[in-house]
């Protein structure tokens, strides 16, 4: 797992030192915002895909839709894990003030296709999923999962901070990378489906 952490941490960088307070409502109701609004933003780009759809790669060296879907779907389970692992361990608040990342700069980031960042072996697509169905099916099983216990928790997961090899997050901020990471895919399967040679029937 530790070149599948360098690749979340790569993703992001900051220069300041952050002071996050306790989760609060707010916290919690803005996070599953982003967890849903990008489940529908993904969903609505893949459903109802023809397997020549998800298939189609725009360069031997480039993703499919299929591909980007398998991607995210392996890298949610892992951040989860990881953020299940942490809460189950003691709360060490203490490490906050190394935290050098906001969650806003954070989320922008995420989102910055500009800058790429090279998939974990670990995290590269096999083929998995040809089928949009099953990609849909496989995605919206463990998306609401994540969902579900994001609504339920009363985990203070500002309190539970995570090393990376370029700095600490909190747990919140992990949870966050779950829906920042979905919609940096998402922005790469339009990609896929903007481009001249995409089949365009069902």
């Amino acid at each position: 797992m530790k070149k599948f952490a360098l690749y979340v941490s790569i993703l992001f960088l900051s220069a300041f030192t952050v002071q996050q307070p306790a989760l609060t409502r707010d916290d919690k109701s803005f996070l599953l915002d982003q967890l849903q609004s990008t489940k529908t933003t993904l969903l609505n780009n893949v459903s109802g895909l023809s397997d020549a759809q998800m298939q189609f790669k725009p360069a031997p060296d480039r993703w499919s839709v299929g591909e980007c879907m398998e991607h995210i779907i392996m890298v949610e389970k892992a951040i989860f894990a990881q953020e299940q692992a942490s809460m189950k361990q003691a709360p060490n608040p203490e490490k906050r003030s190394e935290i050098k990342v906001t969650d806003s700069v954070l989320i922008k980031m995420m989102g910055d296709r500009s800058h790429k960042a090279q998939a974990a072996e670990e995290m590269k697509p096999k083929g998995t999923y040809t089928s949009s169905a099953a990609a849909v099916e496989a995605f919206t099983t463990q998306r609401d999962q994540i969902i579900d216990y994001v609504k339920g928790t009363n985990d203070d997961m500002r309190s539970h901070v995570i090393p990376s090899p370029r700095g600490y997050m909190d747990a919140y901020q992990y949870m966050l990378i779950v829906a920042g990471h979905c919609g940096r895919h998402t922005q790469q399967i339009e990609e896929v489906k903007n481009d001249p040679a995409f089949p365009r029937s069902n």
